[in-house]
């Protein structure tokens, strides 16, 4: 199975699994689930995740007290969990928070209990994963005094779109759990299409909240996959686009396991393959990801030098296999027009589709014309636009040339003689009017796609 998943949370602790606990943890791993967080919710359970930890190697506890169990932080509970925390397995504070919609612990006990435990978490350097029901002022105001600067996630997410922008302001995960298959989670599905790339995390919450088609039946970390196919499904990529985007970000926020250290040269998103052949650019777009990031739908693509010709075409296996082979990284890839087109026509010649995601500076960086150079090698263009005016351009690209907007205009015209499908692109942001971008995209006689900020790949 190429794909692993990061399930980052459930109470395998819990009685529920008692007959059958070493077989779920098989099927877990047989679905792809390479890492499960335990988190805890009361001293018992703490204690039990610790010991499973120790049983089986895909699960990292997590310890804490819920807020319905928030009566029970007492000074002796308190002394128990700091000694808990000595030790290293431990990869998180959680589940904790603000429960108002049972209220099995008072008001003013849960907010004393969370805020004590967020105190514990930064002392010791650890997340915490956020419980959150019926309680979005009081979890925000208390993450906004008590967390600023803190990791962490809030879990299962049932709140609206104003509380998972706020939290994300602050820096905080957004995990989404079986309620997303749900037939009437309209609502949500719509927030998850909107969460970022790099705040997105997954979860079963099992043995709670089976995803459809399991509903009815005990949750477990191996359903985990009806969850990432649904996201997928909602945001327009495959699953192995959320596995490897939500196992990075976790893998990230718990500290577990290894990240990528090289950037890649190819990568896939859906059914294209992207190469990345620079991260040199001519433009310092304000919006840019590689200002942001490393990472790509969950590809680290910070190169430590260009690849070579060789190197590339190496990358790249089968072009046929794929829908576009994409010239497209974290830079402007016309700075190497001799290497574009030698690839391109490896591709070409091997049954593949070629396409240019290009920010139009290419005859400005060449000094001459070379769009009758791409002619016959390249199918498709893409051009960045990003602005409907000149001196709009100038303050929000900040090219490196004079005239830039010209002479992006110019390389659009000239693109239409020798490429048979041509194209700008703009980010929706407040800056820009896309009603104007539109008008001139027709007036060029070229399509146009609107992207959304933070929206990359």
């Amino acid at each position: 199975m190429e794909y692993e998943l990061f399930d980052t949370h459930c109470h395998l602790e819990m009685d529920e699994y008692e007959d059958d606990r070493d077989d779920v943890v098989e099927r877990a791993e047989a679905a792809g689930v390479r890492y499960i967080i335990n988190a805890g919710s009361d001293m018992e359970a703490n204690l039990k995740a610790l010991s499973l930890s120790g049983r089986y190697s895909t699960l990292y506890p997590s310890v804490g007290i819920h807020p319905h169990d928030a009566d029970t932080l007492n000074e002796a509970t308190r002394t128990r969990l700091e000694e808990l925390l000595e030790d290293h397995r431990i990869v998180a504070i959680g589940e904790i928070g603000l429960d108002y919609h049972y209220m099995n612990s008072p008001r003013e006990t849960q907010i004393e209990a969370f805020k004590l435990q967020i105190g514990l978490a930064k002392r010791h350097n650890l997340p915490i994963i956020i419980h959150s029901r019926k309680a979005k002022d009081d979890t925000l105001s208390i993450l906004k005094d008590e967390a600023t600067g803190m990791r962490g996630v809030l879990h299962c997410f049932s709140g609206d779109i104003e509380m998972a922008k706020k939290a994300m302001d602050m820096g905080f995960y957004i995990s989404i759990a079986g309620p997303v298959t749900f037939k009437n989670a309209n609502r949500l599905r719509e927030i998850v299409s909107l969460i970022p790339d790099d705040y997105l995390l997954i979860e079963t919450d099992a043995p709670y909240l089976s995803p459809v088609p399991m509903r009815g039946r005990r949750n477990e970390p191996s359903f985990l996959r009806y969850i990432a196919e649904m996201i997928a499904q909602i945001r327009g990529v495959t699953l192995d686009d959320i596995a490897r985007i939500t196992t990075l970000n976790a893998k990230r926020l718990f500290r577990i396991g290894e990240l990528p250290d090289e950037g890649e040269v190819a990568y896939r998103i859906r059914n294209n393959l992207y190469l990345n052949i620079t991260n040199r650019c001519t433009n310092r777009c304000g919006f840019c990801v590689r200002f942001q990031t490393d990472y790509v739908k969950g590809h680290n693509l910070r190169l430590k030098r260009e690849p070579t010709l060789k190197e590339i075409i190496s990358a790249i296996d089968d072009p046929a296999s794929y829908k576009e082979v994409v010239f497209c990284g974290l830079g402007e890839p016309l700075l190497r027009l001799d290497v574009v087109k030698e690839v391109a026509r490896w591709v070409k010649d091997r049954g593949g589709r070629v396409r240019i995601n290009t920010n139009g500076h290419g005859n400005m960086i060449n000094q001459r014309n070379i769009l009758p150079e791409l002619c016959g090698i390249i199918d498709s263009i893409s051009i960045s636009l990003d602005a409907e005016d000149r001196d709009k351009y100038e303050r929000i690209c900040r090219p490196v040339f004079k005239d830039a907007f010209d002479g992006v205009i110019s390389f659009i015209k000239e693109a239409k003689r020798y490429i048979p499908d041509v194209n700008i692109t703009v980010v929706d942001i407040p800056e820009i009017d896309i009603e104007r971008c539109k008008a001139l995209a027709r007036e060029l006689g070229v399509g146009l796609r609107v992207r959304r900020f933070n929206v990359v790949g």
